[in-house]
């Protein structure tokens, strides 16, 4: 069959839901107001004041006083729920947080009460005034003080400590980065409504599965009886992934009162009441010979977790089993229980923690052999993955490489470290490598086409900020062979075809694989509609040489022959044509990856120890690049994110009760537009045919992993001070 004309896909569109939101009209979780004859009643949470003991004495007389108050439930009141296993969610090795079913606490702000009253200002005045007594123990919520706990994930190849006393240089580090909070703009939302024994949620999620198959599990209800709606998420970079308890919390709300419930967490209870990225401990040694090639390098790893679950990044261990030319390596991942609630994926996870320790560790071996890191990369580069001895699908990193010293300037660079001033300011520059997986789900994408040649592609799949809407729209029109403006993409539904997780990088390779499949069935049976019908212009043609462009099926090399959809259909009677999309990947032979390399100038305050990014340019392998306008707002956002981790972001525990001091934006920092300057990114021409239709490779979280050990490894070029913890601060500089 003739390929489609490509007219959509790798334009720079610009959103096709931006003036939605840009107006106003994009309605989010906290938006919604169900139509009913008493209207929404809003619920607020009320959170533990202690990180560990039992809740002795609750008094609520006060609470339930209050004018509009209608309910206020804790354990002592609330409904026994079954919670019973949930195999179709993110579920945790452990036990879940039950809410409101016993009266253990387990970290401070853990939910232990909500108020449900007919005004959000009601109920959060009420949810004041609920007293609870506690008999509470001293926490943990130190990772350095704690004990690891459990068998850890291991790994080896070759013998590292042999090899390691053979080498003729060695060197031994401990790095460590901070917790991290997703601080997305919008707060985390659910409207609940039951009709009967069928509920509906309107929430924030990146899947909307995951709340349908939670809030089923804990209620002891069908899936089928639950409806999950999520057109629009304002930002999530992974905590709306899981089903965190104040969706339980609300529907339970929502049942006891019988009534819609709205709950709203506040920016305060986002730092405990969804996940973060967890800090890290860890300790790398590696050895080499004179002339940079790694002979031996280990990684022991330390990351907290909560007591009740276990959350384990299965990415942090990679980059040091495959990025890099080691015939032996060992690892040891362990995981450290902690009375804090449970960590979850955050942009780039696993890769991004490790890619600080393992790039700072490179930059570090470079300048102690005087090498240039970019020189002993590329000495150091595999030529297959050596942790599971296949062959790379793609891997254009050497590309990005020289593409990227090309256009950063690297060669000007003067290796010395604290060589070049700009009056009172220090400046240096660095590089890090970056990578991520590519992952690949099954999933589904319904297609209509009616007769008057408008197309309507659904999946239940999400967009929390990388343009899924968009990337989609432009695969549909290509494949369908339409303008954009007549294709309409809607997401975001449990009543539409089943779609796998919006996150780790996989919807357009997925989402994307079945939208092609499900316009190409639809332009087949189009196609055939026409070579069959007696009356078209394309009678008896053969169907593999008809192509369809701006709505009209015609001849490839013949563009005179042919007719519209809307004559096509309307002439057979046909009010519409449809089909259904489906894409399973294949396992592959091949190691597939998305690959990048990180430039960064940044200006340190000689006398202060401030440190300012001047600029910073990423160079890209993420396959083919379906929406170019796109791919920059992720890569600029990844950057930007970056610049935080390495130097602002980080969560302040009071380990005397484990209260988070800087629960706040105002006192946890993340950067703002003078923090962000000269930020840049290229993408390598090329796609991964292996990994999906599209031949993409995910580019959401490539582009923030390398960023951290960039901006660490300039700042150690001007300053001559290697910092091995996240973020750094004025501080640790002076």
């Amino acid at each position: 069959m003739s390929p489609q004309p490509q007219a959509a896909v790798g334009a720079p569109l610009s959103r096709v839901d931006g003036r939605l939101k840009v107006t106003g009209q994009a309605k989010y979780a906290a938006d919604q107001e169900p139509d009913g004859p008493e209207g929404v009643v809003h619920a607020v949470v009320v959170d533990s004041s202690v990180a560990l003991g039992r809740i002795t004495g609750i008094d609520t007389g006060t609470a339930e006083a209050q004018p509009g108050v209608l309910k206020v439930l804790h354990h002592r009141n609330a409904p026994r729920l079954p919670y019973g296993p949930n195999p179709g969610s993110l579920n945790l090795p452990g036990e879940r947080l039950r809410v409101f079913q016993d009266d253990r606490v387990r970290f401070h702000g853990q939910p232990v009460a909500v108020v449900v009253a007919t005004t959000l200002e009601a109920a959060q005045h009420a949810a004041s005034l609920v007293k609870l007594d506690y008999d509470s123990e001293q926490p943990t919520t130190d990772l350095a003080d704690a004990p690891a706990a459990g068998e850890p994930r291991t790994y080896a190849r070759g013998d590292a400590e042999a090899a390691l006393q053979s080498s003729p240089v060695r060197l031994e580090m401990t790095y460590r980065t901070s917790r991290n909070h997703h601080n997305a703009m919008e707060l985390h939302a659910t409207v609940a409504q039951w009709d009967g024994d069928r509920l509906t949620l309107w929430d924030k999620t990146q899947w909307v599965q995951s709340p349908r198959n939670e809030v089923a599990a804990n209620f002891g209800i069908p899936a089928g009886n639950i409806r999950v709606i999520s057109p629009f998420v304002g930002g999530a970079f992974g905590n709306a992934a899981r089903a965190w308890p104040h969706i339980t919390i609300a529907a339970l709300a929502a049942r006891e009162t019988g009534r819609p419930v709205k709950l709203v967490l506040t920016r305060r209870q986002l730092y405990f009441g969804v996940g973060f990225r967890p800090a890290y401990e860890y300790k790398v040694r590696l050895g080499s010979n004179r002339r940079g090639l790694l002979t031996a390098m280990t990684h022991d790893l330390r990351a907290e977790t909560s007591r009740y679950e276990t959350f384990s990044e299965r990415g942090v261990v990679a980059p040091g089993q495959m990025l890099y030319t080691t015939p032996n390596v060992s690892q040891t991942a362990r995981t450290v229980p902690l009375d804090v609630n449970t960590p979850t994926p955050m942009r780039g996870p696993g890769y991004s923690s490790a890619a600080f320790p393992v790039e700072s560790a490179m930059d570090e071996l470079a300048h102690e052999l005087g090498i240039d890191p970019l020189e002993l990369r590329r000495r150091n580069e595999p030529e297959n993955d050596q942790a599971s001895g296949r062959p790379f699908s793609t891997r254009r990193l050497r590309e990005c490489y020289t593409i990227g010293a090309r256009e950063f300037g690297w060669s000007r660079r003067d290796p010395r470290p604290r060589s070049t001033r700009d009056g009172d300011w220090l400046i240096g520059t660095g590089m890090a490598t970056a990578l991520y997986d590519t992952l690949r789900a099954p999933g589904q994408a319904s297609v209509r086409l009616d007769a008057d040649g408008t197309a309507l592609v659904e999946s239940s799949t999400s967009d929390m900020g990388p343009g899924t809407y968009t990337s989609m729209t432009q695969v549909a029109a290509d494949a369908l062979g339409l303008a954009v403006r007549n294709v309409t993409f809607r997401l975001g539904d449990t009543s539409m075809p089943t779609a796998p997780l919006h996150g780790g990088s996989l919807t357009m390779a997925s989402v994307g694989s079945t939208v092609q499949d499900g316009c190409d069935k639809l332009r087949q049976q189009a196609i055939r509609l026409a070579v069959e019908d007696e009356d078209s212009p394309l009678s008896g043609a053969d169907a593999d040489d008809i192509v369809v462009r701006g709505g009209r099926l015609h001849l490839k090399d013949n563009p005179a022959r042919g007719e519209t959809y809307r004559q096509l259909l309307t002439r057979n009677n046909r009010t519409h044509l449809e089909a259904l999309g489906s894409w399973t990947p294949d396992q592959s032979r091949s190691s597939m990856y998305a690959y990048g390399a990180v430039f960064a100038e940044v200006a340190v305050d000689a006398r202060l120890g401030l440190v300012r990014v001047r600029r910073m340019l990423g160079v890209f392998d993420a396959g083919r690049i379906i929406s170019p306008k796109l791919a920059d707002s992720q890569a600029i956002g990844a950057m930007t994110g970056g610049i935080g981790a390495a130097l602002l972001e980080h969560t302040i525990t009071d380990h005397r009760d484990g209260r988070i001091v800087d629960a706040n934006l105002a006192d946890y920092l993340v950067p703002v537009n003078a923090d962000v300057t000269d930020l840049k990114a290229i993408y390598v021409d090329g796609r991964d045919d292996e990994a999906d239709p599209l031949g993409v490779k995910g580019l959401g979280e490539v582009v923030l992993v390398g960023v951290a050990p960039a901006i660490a490894n300039a700042v150690f070029h001007a300053t001559g001070r290697r910092v091995r913890e996240l973020p750094i601060t004025a501080e640790s500089l002076l």
